[in-house]
């Protein structure tokens, strides 16, 4: 019986991997510590990168989903389609992405395959930087990246709900990318809003 338990804990942990190797999405399990200084756009392409290695699948090159003044967070990420660690699909390609998203509290994983908290859950951590509108684009004449994604101090940054739920039943409340400004750009300010500084990474190619 030992054996038996061993041999289906070694398939599934094989199973697992397999799955994490192939996954081409996740919401980060930890932001870098800093709030919203993520260390610009590089620094965040590079944490979905380490992250994604230690989960068994950086053979592929991974890009963090966020707009700054001058960069489409959806000009970033490739063509799609992508899935998550359990190999569901979130999209098809970027127009399905945008407009027929599939992420959700259940299909929102990190890069280990475990569900992040969301609205309900103690800590709330829905609150997902992208800096975009909620079609992946650059948000016009005002800084909603704390400063592109370097500040973890004053400012703001636009963020999305992966569990697709807020205080209002409106549009906005239901965003996976683009639901309300956060209080500020530190730690403790995005903590305070429901949120840990976690965004999306996605395999561009």
């Amino acid at each position: 019986m030992k054996t038996l338990f061993i041999l289906i804990s070694l398939v599934f942990a094989a199973s697992v991997h397999a799955q994490q190797k192939d996954m081409s999405f996740f919401i980060t399990s930890a932001g870098p510590g800093k709030g919203a200084d993520l260390g610009g756009l590089k620094g965040a392409d590079a944490h979905c990168q380490a992250l994604a290695k230690a989960a068994g699948a950086g053979n592929r090159q991974w890009h963090a989903y966020l707009s700054t003044d001058k960069v489409n967070a959806r000009d970033r990420i490739g063509k799609g389609p992508w899935k998550n660690a359990k190999g569901e699909e979130i999209a098809k390609s970027v127009d399905d992405l945008h407009a027929n998203s599939r992420i959700s509290k259940q299909t929102g994983l990190d890069e280990k395959g475990q569900p992040v908290n969301g609205r309900g859950d103690s800590p709330n951590r829905h609150d997902i930087l992208t800096g975009s509108t909620p079609e992946g684009r650059a948000i016009a004449d005002k800084d909603l990246t704390c400063g592109n994604w370097t500040k973890s101090g004053e400012g703001s940054a636009m963020v999305g709900h992966h569990d697709r739920m807020g205080l209002r039943d409106d549009d906005a409340s239901k965003s996976w990318n683009s639901s309300h400004p956060s209080r500020g750009c530190s730690q403790d300010a995005l903590r305070s809003s429901g949120g840990d500084g976690l965004f999306y990474c996605f395999a561009a190619k």
